[in-house]
């Protein structure tokens, strides 16, 4: 079914002829505002809950609603995916897909076989072992390379066969940084197509598709939502051409789509995503400061952090902060870090980032064999708590374990 584009029933709309479009609008407004829409009906400031699973047809036997079945379309879906496509200024629009790896997967199927790829050494596990699994199942070749360091990237392609570059930025969870404007500068060379795992910053922060790239990838469960209770993926696309077809047919034929009642949660998270983000990011560069100069901690990996190898390249492309995520090396190595989550209270020992409560892991028990984190790293996503709280919580877990362990 193609998608229809009128635009949503609103009498003001006259009215308000002399105001600011949403075109002009901040992503402030944006998200707060849900590009201003007004339930025509009933006049509610809130987009409506729509859980029907099928609709009326015209006596012709015709969809001029635009709608048919729920499983490739939702009314509610597309409130969602209108908001995220204008905060990502994605000129395809945006597609929601039941989960992150739903819709991280569904790129690397709507390539042909043969295809190659070329992806991050570091990148969230899950989809790293899926492509070990899964992908010479579908017969595409992946290697993986340093993808902050633009040159690996350039040695790596295969003239005539790389399709895809797959970025992700920062790295989950040693929190690299890739150089977005240079890497998709390399692949167009290459005529390869590039995406953008953007989920550990939000469009608030960084803006992949005015960068170059060709798609931004979020997992939503994690700070698009940004309270712990909705799975969800998406996907915005810089044009509609036969690619990002392809990857509507996917979503639609494979049946992946986000259910209603989620993205009617995931669109109440949106609208106070810009505040969440600033909050956390500073937090987060609070947390990073006060801990590198901490006794306990050997090392602390941020971009914020001005001794970052990344940081320059995570100035330029990121704007109002460098995220919620962040990971410490403890001293003592492995014991001392997992008996530093043993005994944090405020933090929360539980997988997951961007919510509004803090969250720590040990990254390495979670990951198994081959990954790349170091036994001594937990990973921290810093909430919306005071930073003072967090601070004093984990030093003193820090030093409860240094007194265990040491």
């Amino acid at each position: 079914m193609s998608r229809s584009n009128a635009p949503h029933g609103d009498p003001d709309a006259a009215q308000a002829a002399h105001s600011l479009s949403p075109a002009e609008w901040t992503p402030r407004t944006l998200a707060a505002q849900a590009l201003g829409r007004i339930e025509p009906v009933t006049r509610a400031v809130v987009p409506p809950l729509h859980l029907s699973t099928t609709y009326l047809r015209d006596p012709d036997n015709a969809y001029r609603s635009g709608f048919s079945y729920a499983r490739p379309d939702n009314a509610t879906a597309r409130e969602a995916e209108d908001v995220i496509a204008a905060l990502e200024r994605a000129e395809a629009g945006a597609l929601l897909f039941s989960s992150g790896m739903a819709a991280a997967t569904a790129v690397f199927c709507a390539l042909e076989r043969g295809d190659h790829v070329v992806a991050p050494e570091v990148m969230y596990w899950g989809l790293r072992r899926w492509l070990r699994q899964e992908a010479p199942r579908l017969d595409l070749t992946v290697d993986f390379v340093a993808m902050e360091d633009p040159e690996a990237v350039r040695a790596a392609i295969r003239p005539g066969k790389t399709r895809l570059v797959w970025i992700e930025t920062p790295g989950n969870p040693l929190c690299t940084i890739a150089d977005i404007a240079a890497i998709t500068a390399i692949a167009r060379e290459a005529g390869a197509l590039v995406a953008v795992d953007s989920t550990a910053v939000s469009p608030v922060l960084t803006r992949p598709l005015t960068l170059g790239a060709d798609i931004v990838m979020h997992s939503a469960t994690k700070i698009l939502n940004g309270h712990s209770d909705v799975v969800a993926g998406v996907l915005a696309g810089s044009r509609r051409d036969a690619f990002w077809e392809r990857l509507v047919a996917i979503r639609g034929g494979w049946g992946a789509i986000l259910g209603p009642f989620e993205a009617y949660l995931l669109m109440r998270g949106l609208r106070t995503l810009p505040l969440r983000a600033a909050a956390q990011s500073a937090g987060a560069l609070s947390l990073a400061t006060r801990l590198s100069a901490h006794p306990l901690v050997s090392a602390v990996l941020y971009p914020g952090l001005p001794g970052h190898p990344g940081h320059a390249v995570a100035a330029r492309q990121m704007e109002g902060g460098f995220g919620f995520m962040l990971s410490i090396r403890v001293a003592g190595g492995e014991a001392a870090a997992i008996e530093t989550a043993a005994q944090v209270g405020l933090w929360k020992r539980a997988t997951s980032l961007g919510g509004v409560e803090s969250l720590i892991e040990h990254r390495a028990s979670v990951e198994g064999p081959g990954t790349p984190c170091p036994p001594d790293l937990l990973r921290l996503s810093a909430g919306i708590e005071d930073p003072d709280d967090l601070f004093r919580d984990l030093d003193a877990a820090l030093r409860t374990a240094h007194g265990k362990i040491g």
